[in-house]
């Protein structure tokens, strides 16, 4: 167990570019070949999200999507729902800063999952690295309609937080392959895309090209 959370925890450590297959863009009966296309794209993090699904929606399609991750290219996160996290032995739980604390979370998870916390300011994301997160959501950079109750908290975040906070830290927020280097300029070195992936008309080339942006920038990069 203590070897897979490390091998977990390294490759978030490594990971740079991280997608999210989310039910309010993609079908249902698209995900599996989505989520194959942006894995063959590089993408090292895969995130499912259905927000407005039931619980058992939600595991069902956990289930069908578990086999793409099976040689470990991706890491498999699912978003809000611990108890299906567990179920189908993702690599970790996403919550955001109405669902609880990263320690009540990591309660309902087996011992060797991750946990990331949405944060949007500062003071947001140092208490969710002393909270224990293993990774960080910053943003929303940019205006997106996937986060409508949140306004746009602008570039100059990204310093700001890499100066208070060790843990990885991705942006999120209205990221696009047009504006992906403007977001990597202003100190950035991983970045969640989620329209601009899910509405390319090709996926895997769209994110290659994306990943080429963000890139490796060194194993310990914050």
């Amino acid at each position: 167990m203590p070897d897979r959370l490390l091998g977990r925890r390294l490759h978030l450590l490594q990971g740079r570019l991280y997608g999210i297959l989310d039910l309010g863009y993609l079908p249902a009966t698209r995900m599996f070949a989505v989520g194959e296309a942006m894995i063959r794209g590089g993408v090292d993090i895969i995130q499912l999200r259905a927000k407005n699904a039931e619980p058992e929606e939600v595991l069902a399609l956990a289930q069908k999507l578990k086999p793409l991750f099976a040689r470990q290219e991706a890491l498999f996160i699912i978003n809000d729902h611990p108890d299906v996290a567990r179920e189908v032995d993702a690599d970790g739980l996403h919550i955001g800063q109405d669902d609880g604390t990263v320690a009540e979370a990591r309660a309902k998870l087996h011992a060797d999952q991750l946990v990331g916390k949405s944060t949007h300011s500062v003071d947001q994301a140092v208490a969710a690295a002393k909270e224990g997160a293993d990774y960080i959501g910053i943003g929303p950079l940019f205006p997106t309609p996937t986060k409508p109750d949140y306004p746009a908290v602008g570039l100059d975040l990204i310093h700001q937080v890499r100066q208070r906070v060790d843990i990885p830290q991705f942006c999120i927020g209205g990221i696009k392959l047009e504006n992906l280097r403007e977001v990597v300029a202003a100190g950035a070195t991983r970045a969640v895309v989620v329209s601009g992936i899910l509405q390319a008309e090709d996926i895997t080339d769209y994110c290659l090209k994306l990943k080429s942006l963000v890139g490796p920038k060194g194993l310990l990069a914050k």
